[in-house]
């Protein structure tokens, strides 16, 4: 399985971005699929997770009411829409697929998109 995640920037608080991870797996609908980031000088954390059918999605509190996670399961792709955006946000956001059940534990997750820089400024 391959990830390829884009669609970081730079921006302002309070602002919005939309990730986007394209998957190049015909067996992209069997996996659980997560963002989890990863700020300078901390270790990398749980974002958000959808289950297979995007029936279920999972959230750090941190993010909960302000990130949505979604998937298309026929364009191989997870996104992750990201509004009211905080400095707290910044860090480098890698996709991840997860044959498991374990959404929010970083080390359940098999596969890892190469990351994309998202910096929010105040």
């Amino acid at each position: 399985v391959q990830l390829q995640a884009c669609g970081g920037g730079l921006v302002q608080a309070g602002a919005s971005l939309r990730l986007s991870c394209a998957a190049s797996t015909l067996t992209f609908s069997s996996y659980i699929m997560g963002w989890l980031r990863q700020a300078p000088g901390k270790e990398r954390e749980f974002v958000a997770a959808i289950n297979w059918s995007g029936g279920n999605t999972y959230y750090a509190d941190s993010v909960k009411g302000r990130f949505t996670i979604s998937r298309d399961n026929a364009k191989n792709t997870v996104y992750l829409q990201m509004n009211s955006l905080e400095p707290e946000d910044t860090a480098v956001y890698y996709c991840a697929a997860n044959v498991g059940s374990s959404v929010a534990n970083r080390n359940a997750y098999d596969y890892w998109g190469q990351g994309t820089l998202v910096t929010v400024s105040s």
